[in-house]
């Protein structure tokens, strides 16, 4: 059963054939098959319909194929239920549509005419390549934009977040595993109404703190570390995403409290940027600035802010971008404007999103200081920074690990929503 209602699809799809154009070529979107497991005989993976397809259709069953002609507007077309179906699975609803056999006799009637092949691969439909990244380019356009029930299963999905977060600083303490602390703030977000997690749980001590998606296990948590928390309840495919940093033992010592009392500066000064049409590489630099001059304070960084943004410095010490859309999935359809090159950097890294940002965007802000050795004892940008960090004093933050504080913000006409404000930080 779909968690969308009709009026809101149909409105979808006219922003979708607004955005696509009077120009666009055929538009098929498919919904994708289930992924067989390696040696599982008829086992698969659980089916997750491709996010293109289920923004327009609300439907998350396999098989399906959405397509669209300018001429003629939207035909869903979909795979009907058969015994097999039945026996294994019981009594699935499939959404309203035409069978999907009859896909190829709508084909044969636009016959000779241009097809954009978006969401899935179809089977038999081979597609123009640089008309489908036209369309898709216009069609993330069009999804960028939020609407209420969107922002409704979000909300949904933050609740859940909320309860996983809690139990998780319950957890928390010396003698704990990073495993049993995921298990316990999974089965809250499930408890909690979560139908299941967004994203592999994050959950790293000490050290591990600074490994960026740090998958848990047997590592105990020691006296005297921080733990770093990424994680995020899902509702009918909707995630929210959201890091905390804690103290093992209720108690930062001197240099974690001054490394996360910089990175939530960071976090609001990058949050206090994002209003309707910021840059979002102008929020991304936002906190790399505030988190200089914080490093330049304690005496890592020798460089004025200035020069640790343009030498890229800074980089060294927050080496992922500000953020992404979140929403269905933990990446949202983010991308960049038209016309721009692929991976351009700012402050040194790649920005997942390069393009101004606009009012229904729900965006993470992440900012994290991270000691990683991989970085801080390369020979090549010791060399390169050899002037630009106080490389001899760096021994007493090291044991800092890392610390990430990350929200999921709205972006609006006016003030931006953090719609995760309830998980203390």
């Amino acid at each position: 059963m779909s968690m969308v209602d009709s009026t809101t699809i149909e409105q979808r799809r006219s922003r979708a054939a607004a955005a696509l154009g009077a120009d666009a070529p055929l538009v098929l979107i498919g919904a994708g098959q289930p992924i067989p497991k390696p040696g599982a005989a008829d086992q698969t993976y659980s089916f997750l319909p491709h996010p293109e397809y289920y923004w327009l259709t609300g439907a998350r069953r396999p098989g399906g194929v959405l397509a669209f002609d300018p001429g003629a507007g939207w035909t869903h077309f979909v795979r009907p239920v058969d015994a097999e179906e039945l026996l294994w699975q019981g009594d699935p609803e499939p959404p309203p549509g035409v069978n999907v056999s009859e896909l190829e006799t709508w084909l044969e009637e636009r016959s000779g005419r241009a097809i954009a092949v978006l969401g899935s691969p179809i089977p038999k439909v081979p597609g123009d390549e640089a008309l489908a990244s036209q369309m898709r380019e216009r069609l993330d356009a069009a999804r960028r934009v939020k609407d209420a029930a969107e922002l409704a299963l979000m909300d949904r999905a933050v609740r859940a977040t909320t309860a996983g977060f809690a139990r998780a600083r319950e957890m928390i303490r010396p003698g704990v595993t990073e495993r049993a602390i995921q298990i316990e703030m999974e089965a809250a977000m499930f408890r909690a109404g979560a139908d299941g997690v967004g994203y592999g749980s994050i959950v790293g001590a000490g050290l591990r703190a600074a490994v960026l998606h740090s998958i848990p296990g047997q590592n105990v948590v020691q006296p005297g570390q921080v733990v770093l928390v990424d994680a995020g309840g899902e509702i009918a495919g909707y995630t929210a995403d959201v890091t905390r940093t804690f103290a093992a033992g209720g108690t930062f010592t001197a240099e974690q409290r001054a490394v996360y009392d910089l990175v939530l500066a960071g976090q609001q000064a990058a949050i206090a940027r994002c209003h309707d049409g910021i840059e979002w590489h102008e929020v991304h630099r936002a906190a790399a600035a505030e988190l200089a001059a914080g490093l330049r304070h304690m005496g890592i960084l020798k460089i004025g802010v200035d020069e640790a943004l343009e030498r890229e410095a800074i980089a060294l010490f927050f080496p992922h971008g500000i953020g992404h859309m979140v929403g269905q999935g933990v990446r949202d359809a983010g991308g960049r404007a038209p016309g721009r090159e692929a991976d351009r950097k700012s402050c040194g890294v790649k920005v997942r999103v390069d393009l101004p940002v606009r009012a229904n965007f729900l965006m993470t802000v992440e900012p994290g200081i991270y000691f990683v050795a991989a970085l801080l004892d390369d020979r090549e940008r010791r060399e390169k920074f050899r002037d630009a960090v106080a490389w001899d004093g760096l021994d007493r933050w090291r044991q800092v690990g890392g610390v990430r504080i990350e929200d999921d913000v709205l972006i609006t006409t006016g003030e931006p929503q953090v719609l995760t404000s309830g998980i203390p930080k």
